[in-house]
């Protein structure tokens, strides 16, 4: 890992037993099945960056991320945190995990599920500073919870009430104080807006890019969403089918999409300044993980296909200009970058 580097995955991949009962499948004669929800990803994020992972409901985005926090055991590849293998994350126990656990934490998606509705909010906020031993002391621990919902714009005063006596914005805010408590340098963001009506996702973007500016904190940000991603990402990456299909800068991914699937993406996106743009829907489905395409995944819904695409599986490689994308047409030449942005 190179000194700027926080976080690196080579190859890590989650793949799921879905089969039937052993003794239906023997009196079936029927194989096992895996769903390969992560197969084979590479990223690499650096201090301070944030780096947005996109991408149709289904593609693996979420199980990224509870590979990368130790919530899923990766089935292959490896993973690097700031130099250290944390591999097997989720296998470990004791101070060393601990040390490195309190170096990362995760916001997830519904503020309705992510918080204990039997525990005050205070206790909440508390609970990591109890398990990393950061504040020994009660009287230090609500200081610091106060400070904490001060921060993300409560008050004080509301440590003391429930979870369902907030809105979903404000229950965000207080998964986004939690998260803080530990004082990480790295936050996973599970579409921490996608259940937040569109006037409360602004207001929590703006604090966490607010957040990101005082703490340096550094940003895994996943979500479907492309207004979003092009107001907080530093670097995009594109996944489809449990694969990264495309990483650029947001100014290139944006400006000049590679990859065609990239490209369906972003001229899907409504547009009100070029109105007599022609917007293409994302034709045909997403494969089944569970038995996926040969070669590319993405072949079947390609309209520049070939024999090879349906035979050959693409490698993440550079590309001109800037980024990396695993398509064999745009290897080729086949597939020449767009003279224009897609998106305004």
């Amino acid at each position: 890992m190179s000194a700027q580097e926080l976080l690196r995955a080579e190859g890590i991949a989650r793949h799921f037993d879905v089969s039937r009962p052993w003794l239906n499948r023997v009196l079936e004669r029927q194989p096992r099945l895996m769903l390969r929800a992560v197969d084979g990803v590479n990223l690499s994020i650096r201090r301070g960056e944030t780096v947005a992972l996109v991408g149709e409901s289904g593609c693996g985005k979420s199980t990224v991320a509870r590979l990368i926090v130790g919530l899923y055991g990766l089935t292959a590849g490896k993973l690097f945190f700031d130099g250290n293998d944390i591999t097997g994350l989720s296998r470990l126990s004791g101070r060393r995990a601990a040390a490195i656990r309190r170096r990362f934490q995760m916001i997830f998606q519904d503020p309705y599920a992510s918080l204990n509705p039997l525990w005050r909010v205070s206790s909440i906020i508390a609970e990591p500073l109890k398990f990393f031993d950061i504040e020994t002391s009660a009287a230090g621990r609500r200081r610091r919870v106060g400070e904490l919902l001060e921060q993300v714009g409560l008050s004080a005063a509301d440590g003391a009430r429930y979870p369902h006596e907030f809105s979903g914005g404000q229950r965000q805010r207080i998964s986004i104080a939690r998260a803080l408590a530990n004082e990480p340098e790295f936050l996973i963001c599970d579409e921490p807006t996608s259940a937040l009506d569109v006037s409360v996702q602004a207001q929590i973007l703006n604090l966490m890019s607010d957040l990101q500016e005082r703490h340096g904190l550094t940003y895994l940000f996943i979500s479907h969403d492309m207004a979003v991603v092009k107001h907080m990402a530093d670097r995009i990456a594109v996944m489809y089918l449990g694969r990264i299909a495309e990483i650029a800068s947001r100014e290139k991914l944006f400006q000049t999409p590679r990859h065609p699937y990239t490209r369906m993406l972003l001229t899907a996106v409504p547009s009100l300044t070029k109105r007599d743009r022609t917007r293409t829907g994302i034709e045909g489905e997403v494969p089944n993980p569970v038995n996926p395409p040969s070669g590319c995944s993405f072949h079947p819904r390609c309209p520049f296909a070939n024999e090879r695409c349906r035979r050959e599986l693409p490698e993440l490689r550079s590309v001109a200009g800037g980024g990396e994308v695993a398509c064999h047409g745009v290897e080729e030449g086949r597939i020449g970058a767009v003279s224009e942005s897609v998106t305004s």
